[in-house]
């Protein structure tokens, strides 16, 4: 068990996260004394999707390939279509999912971002929820898709939209503070 203030969370991101979805959690989490990092693909900045064009940037504090599952409590998945699309094809980045998935450690994934789930095959059997218009997605790779606002399998927290954002992050906290999941493999 980790208290949240004593608690060591990694977003992994990249341009065209969907704003709310990383700068939400991140916000929240520090505000809780989490020690937040962001890990991307590439070093420098990454821009945010902001509802109908670019938005902001966040810097990048690590790369995805230098993420170690032990020096952290927590993976947090913003979504957005674009930003899921792009990391599902790295491999540094899927690597950084399925150890954290393999690991019982928290995994939050929003709104697109359980496409990343799908992609690490950590689906099949669980409940979960996500932006509907990729619920048939989910359904094909075995999951129990669920129209709630946060729904949580294990210590893999899943939310289905902006709307969601609170409960998301106050699920994170939840889950972190209970610490790791005994979870079989999907």
């Amino acid at each position: 068990m980790t208290a949240i203030n004593a608690a060591k969370i990694v977003i992994l991101a990249t341009d065209g996260y969907e704003r709310s979805e990383l700068r939400v959690p991140y916000d929240q989490l520090k505000a809780k004394g989490a020690d937040v990092k962001i890990a991307s693909i590439e070093n420098g900045e990454i821009k945010s999707w902001d509802e109908k064009n670019w938005g902001d940037a966040v810097s990048v504090d690590l790369l995805a390939k230098d993420v170690r599952v032990e020096d952290f409590d927590a993976l947090v998945l913003p979504g957005g279509q674009i930003n899921p699309d792009v990391l599902r094809a790295d491999d540094s980045a899927m690597r950084v999912v399925r150890d954290f998935v393999a690991s019982g450690k928290v995994v939050a994934a929003i709104c697109h971002a359980p496409w990343l789930l799908v992609e690490a095959d950590a689906v099949k059997g669980r409940q979960m929820t996500s932006y509907g218009s990729i619920k048939t997605d989910v359904k094909n790779a075995g999951g129990i898709w669920k129209d709630e606002e946060v729904v949580c399998d294990k210590g893999i927290v899943t939310s289905r939209s902006p709307d969601d954002l609170d409960a998301f992050v106050a699920k994170i906290v939840e889950e972190v503070e209970e610490g790791r999941h005994d979870r079989r493999a999907a």
